[in-house]
Formats: C-alpha cells, structure tokens, sequence
C-alpha cells in the first residue's frame, strides 16, 4: 500500500512538473475574455497632429472571443498608425523565443509592437510584421525578427525586459481591419 502510495506521488509529482515545464514554455497575454477593455488601450496618430482614425470592438461568437481593430491609416500631417496596446503585469520567463498570435483580417500586413523597459520614449518600440487571411491562422515571430525603431536600442528585445505588447497598422494609406483571438509567447 506504502509503495502504491509512492508511486502515485511520484506520479503526481511528475505530472505536475510536466504542466509547470510547458506553462514555462508558454506565456499566455490574452485571450480577449472577462473584461478585455480593462486591459487594452487604443491609440491613434492623432496624439501626435496624425489624421488616422479607427476602433477596438471586443467581441464574443460561440466560445470565441477576439478583438476587433479597425479603421483608417493616414500618413497625412506626418501620421500613420492606429493600435491597441497592453502593459504586461508580469515579466515573461528569460526562456521566451518569441511573440504568439491567432489572427485574422483583411489580408493585408499588420505589426506587433514591444515596448521594453529601455523604450522610454513615446516614439521607441521593437516592431515586427505578420500578413492575415480571412481565416483564424497562428502567427510566430521570433524576438530575433523584432527591428529596434533607433539605434539607441539593443538589436533585439530581451524577454524579460517586455513592458507592453501592441497590435498595429502601420506606416501607409489604407484600411485596417485585423482581428485577434489570442496574444502570447512561445
């Protein structure tokens, strides 16, 4: 019976590893369920003389629920982005390759943006771009791939540094229409 028992602990114990080895391994930021909107900032251009315009809508259909991000990107008057934004209120693990998301849109190109504690003006981040179907797909971006937005930054983002994460359209004329179902780390 002693040696059953045994077994079974060493069973759990193991089991139980196992679930914190892979939560190490994986970082969820948001699935947009109980009150995204407490956590999630819009920004547009216009806080700086931009003329872009645009939305956040959270939504939910079935057991889904995403975020919606849509308008209009305008490079006029030196402009050109709309976005969400979410500080981090934990440090994600030194172990994190990269940024994770479930998406869709427009088929058109968007960015994440990383803020960092070493991003302290408005205009610094880590940027990186990713291209939607109409169809939900998983998107991974390794840091390596994150461009510094000056010089005065390191090459690429430390893991344990990431302040923020944002979803963005960016840098030309056009439509944004991108949806997110998930924003994490690998």
């Amino acid at each position: 019976m002693m040696r059953a028992l045994g077994l079974l602990t060493t069973t759990s114990m193991l089991f139980l590893f196992s679930i914190i080895a892979s939560m190490g391994q994986s970082m969820l930021v948001d699935d947009f369920q109980s009150n995204p909107e407490k956590r999630w900032r819009f920004f547009a251009d216009t806080v700086m003389g931009g003329v872009s315009s645009g939305q956040v809508e959270f939504k939910s259909k079935g057991d889904v629920s995403y975020v919606r991000l849509a308008g209009k990107v305008s490079t006029a008057n030196n402009g050109g982005f709309i976005q969400i934004r979410r500080k981090l209120d934990t440090v994600a693990s030194k172990d994190i390759q990269g940024v994770r998301l479930v998406v869709r849109g427009n088929n058109q190109r968007y960015f994440v943006h990383l803020r960092t504690s070493w991003t302290v003006l408005p205009w610094q981040y880590y940027q990186a771009q990713y291209d939607v179907s109409s169809d939900w797909q998983e998107v991974r971006i390794p840091l390596a791939s994150f461009e510094r937005s000056g010089k005065l930054l390191r090459k690429v983002p430390t893991a344990t540094s990431i302040k923020s994460v944002a979803i963005v359209a960016f840098g030309r004329d056009h439509a944004a229409d991108v949806e997110v179902r998930e924003i994490g780390f690998y």
